[in-house]
């Protein structure tokens, strides 16, 4: 009989997949196995949730055809990878139905198949839509080491961990795909250690990297040992292979301790989410480059940042679209922000176009005095000039709106809102300046006006947003109790806001969000993000 191993080695493939693409995912799987045992010398491999399909597939799941590929995933991956256990994640029929499945392969075969038993369906996470959950544990021997498997929400509900403990798991694998959100990485180590004490064994937690529509996952895989120490994490917003090492004794697995690395701070995290979000949207769509409106204001100015980091500045382009009423102010910081940049610009004064449009529609307006039909008008030549270069060139419109103005409606359907993408769509506009400052302190790209001067949308003489929304301060709290928080109007009356202020704030997110329902997705950084996270409906009595 073979000695007991006295070493494991575990290599956590934080990794970036596309959804849908079971042929490259199952390549990428593949080629990163090959390199986990040649390079590496590893026991055992392990992946995100649900691997092969990329996370998440969404109603790619209820198309038989899409699951019918999986199976032959398997069986190839099973003869392309000798000499390495690995653990994937794949979603499996079964005769209840489709599970949400973590398979062991070794030695050319299906050595073990586990069915996650958590499904969430809050939040972002629709699964139950999907999945029936399973029931039982999984522990499988590979190289002398008993693993338990686990999948995702397993980990944030007392359970499976000791359920897999109790049936004779030394060490526990967690398949992860868990999105970003500001103090995430927080959330997930008070699970996993709550999970230690409950099996005491040491747990490895393989999280999904990339971006995915309107989601972001950051990777920071980790391992922490049976004490609740964090011995080894991966770094944040870094695709990589990510080996860890255990001592195996008679009294246990024993993680060796390995680099942690450095949480992000508050700014640095968001923004690299926003970089990762735009990134992956236009790669993975096949966009050859972006094309954004730059006004000289902070919203168009932090987009056209990300935009360059994200892609390089010879793939972004910035297009000034100045009217009557735009400050030689703003021309002049927009261009500096290009230049600082390196984008290349083009500048196309939109005051023909204003012209044509009103002239056509005199017989309509005559009579009547100008309001915002004409300030609509302005952002609207911008919206049609900006749409034109993405037809033509092929490159993905950015648009610029923060989360304070999507919350009530600070913009134009068809003008400022055209678009393909909106990377701020999550940002409130008080975090719009921090971030700014942010990237400012990497390199300077934003002249120091842009942070001074009032924000102007430019659309009449002398606007400013506060002459249309309460201060931005004061807007943003409100909103992040109100959208953020789910608190009622009373309950923020009752926290010290003034009831006319909330009441208008409370009036305005609820009869905007028709215009929401037709926004370009955009990059999710807060737990309550419009899109996924968010789902009211249009038409509405509720009020409060």
């Amino acid at each position: 009989m073979a000695a007991p191993a006295t070493s494991f080695r575990v290599v956590m493939a934080q990794l970036d997949f596309l959804v849908g693409d079971i042929n490259g995912n199952v390549g990428k799987i593949a080629a990163a196995a090959a390199e986990a045992r040649d390079r590496l010398r590893a026991d055992l491999i392990v992946f995100p949730e649900l691997t092969i399909t990329g996370y998440p597939p969404e109603d790619l799941l209820l198309r038989p055809g899409f699951i019918r590929q999986v199976k032959p995933a398997l069986q190839r991956l099973c003869g392309e990878i000798q000499g390495i256990a690995v653990v994937i994640g794949c979603p499996l029929p079964t005769p209840d139905g489709l599970r949400n499945a973590a398979v062991v392969l070794d030695d050319g075969a299906m050595r073990a198949t586990y069915y996650k038993q958590w499904l969430p369906n809050y939040s972002v996470f629709d699964e139950k839509r999907y999945f029936v959950p399973g029931e039982d544990p999984a522990v499988v021997a590979v190289a002398g080491v008993r693993v338990g498997v686990t999948i995702c929400e397993d980990v944030w509900l007392p359970g499976p961990a000791a359920q897999a403990a109790e049936a004779g798991a030394q060490l526990l694998i967690n398949l992860n795909a868990s999105p970003y959100h500001a103090g995430k990485s927080d959330q997930r180590l008070s699970v996993l250690r709550e999970r230690v004490r409950e099996s005491q064994i040491p747990i490895v937690y393989v999280n999904l990297l990339g971006g995915q529509d309107e989601l972001v996952f950051d990777g920071g895989s980790m391992v922490v040992g049976v004490d609740g120490t964090l011995v080894r994490r991966a770094p944040f917003f870094a695709a990589g292979l990510y080996p860890v090492d255990f001592q195996v004794s008679a009294a246990g697995m024993t993680p060796i301790p390995g680099e942690v690395a450095e949480e992000p701070g508050l700014e640095e995290g968001i923004y690299q989410a926003l970089v990762l979000g735009v990134r992956d949207y236009v790669e993975k769509n096949g966009f050859p480059g972006v094309v954004l409106g730059l006004s000289g204001g902070i919203d168009s100015a932090l987009t056209l940042a990300i935009a360059v980091d994200a892609l390089g500045p010879e793939r972004v382009e910035a297009v000034l679209m100045p009217s009557r009423y735009t400050a030689e102010m703003s021309n002049t910081d927009a261009e500096l922000e290009a230049r600082a940049l390196g984008v290349g610009y083009h500048i196309l004064p939109i005051e023909p176009a204003f012209q044509a449009f009103l002239q056509v529609l005199q017989p309509v307006f005559a009579g009547l005095p100008p309001d915002i039909a004409e300030e609509n008008i302005q952002a609207r030549c911008r919206g049609v000039l900006l749409m034109a270069i993405s037809n033509k060139t092929g490159k993905l419109v950015l648009t610029t709106g923060n989360k304070s103005e999507t919350a009530v409606g600070y913009s134009t359907l068809y003008g400022d809102m055209a678009g393909g993408f909106a990377p701020i769509k999550d940002v409130l506009k008080t975090m719009v300046y921090r971030l700014a400052a942010y990237r400012n302190s990497l390199s300077p790209v934003i002249p120091r006006r842009v942070f001074d001067r009032p924000p102007s949308a430019e659309l009449r003489p002398d606007q400013t947003d506060q002459d249309s929304l309460p201060p931005y301060e004061l807007l943003d709290a409100i909103l992040h109790g109100y959208v953020e928080e789910d608190r009622s109007v009373e309950e923020l009356i009752a926290a010290g806001f003034d009831r006319a202020t909330v009441e208008r704030v409370a009036r305005l997110v609820i009869v905007n969000e028709y215009k929401r329902r037709q926004a370009a997705p955009g990059v999710r950084i807060t737990p309550r993000a419009f899109g996924r996270d968010r789902r009211y409906p249009i038409t509405s009595g509720f009020r409060r």
